[in-house]
């Protein structure tokens, strides 16, 4: 696990060895279909299509109550200074089924990766289906593909034809190089090693794992899934939410700012919001059987 000696984000070293045991995982990003299929079935509700409590935002007027998620849009490229809140908006009315707003609908792309999704709608949606988030190591596991220590999922160099990633200036500017400006069909690029599709680039993926910089303390460990929820917390800054560790990269990741497309890099994301890149899959362990989306 982790990246080389020069590792592009100090959060990614060190390199350690850690062992998973037997597990299955899913070929795709869950798809609009998929959660589609459980929403009817439940009569679930996501995070983003439920009001924000006044409680736990007290400084923020009624008005931005009302459910939302956050969208990513592309930025002027006069717009000075630029920074996170220059491209993602929060924006009322986003959800799964309105990935860029109200207006918007998932209307002809049930094969695409359902998004705005927090950790507690993924979770959800495990255990109706039996299955878990991966924790950090057995997705970077099945993202390498078996390629032990190259920079992505597919070899040591860079290729805008091998994952869904941002090809430009971000964020002012898409080519659209590997013919997309948004979100894919999951499936539409090609497979690593393991016949899994979409490790890289796409959407985020949400992991069981809470979020610290490095993971020195998973060397050498079974099934690593540290650190606790308590060793994530930090006294020092007690008004900080604890974040989960989410992994692959993005169609917004490009090589100008983010290039985490690669099985190393990570990052975190607070548990209850979810966002226009950010989607899942889900393992099960030592089973018996596979059903087609699995390896």
């Amino acid at each position: 696990m982790g990246g080389a000696v020069n590792v592009r984000f100090i959060e990614e070293g060190p390199v350690i060895n850690a062992t998973v045991t037997p597990f299955c995982i899913d070929r795709y990003e869950v798809t609009n279909a998929q959660f589609a299929q459980f929403v009817k079935a439940t009569g679930y509700v996501t995070v983003a299509e439920r009001p924000l409590s006044a409680k736990d935002f007290p400084d923020l007027p009624n008005e931005q109550l009302l459910p939302g998620s956050l969208v990513f849009e592309l930025v002027k490229e006069d717009t000075q200074p630029v920074s996170l809140s220059s491209w993602w908006h929060w924006t009322i009315g986003a959800n799964w089924q309105h990935p860029l707003g109200a207006n918007s609908t998932i209307k002809g792309k049930s094969d695409y990766p359902v998004v705005h999704i927090a950790y507690e709608d993924a979770v959800a949606y495990a255990q109706w289906r039996g299955k878990s988030l991966p924790t950090e190591a057995q997705w970077e596991y099945a993202a390498r593909g078996g390629l032990v220590g190259a920079t992505y999922t597919w070899g040591d160099r860079y290729s805008p034809k091998k994952a869904n990633t941002w090809q430009g200036n971000f964020p002012f500017f898409n080519s659209k190089a590997d013919g997309y400006e948004g979100l894919a069909p999951v499936g539409t690029f090609p497979p690593n090693g393991y016949g899994l599709y979409d490790m890289a680039g796409n959407v985020w993926e949400l992991t069981s794992d809470w979020f610290s910089p490095g993971h020195s303390h998973k060397s050498n460990q079974i099934n690593p899934t540290g650190p606790t929820k308590a060793e994530s917390f930090d006294p020092n800054k007690p008004t900080e939410k604890l974040l989960h560790v989410i992994k692959g990269g993005s169609y917004l990741c490009s090589p100008n700012y983010c290039s985490r497309y690669r099985p190393a890099a990570r990052e975190s994301q607070t548990p209850d919001t979810g966002t226009s890149h950010i989607g899942f899959r889900l393992v099960k362990n030592l089973i018996n059987h596979q059903d087609k989306n699995e390896v």
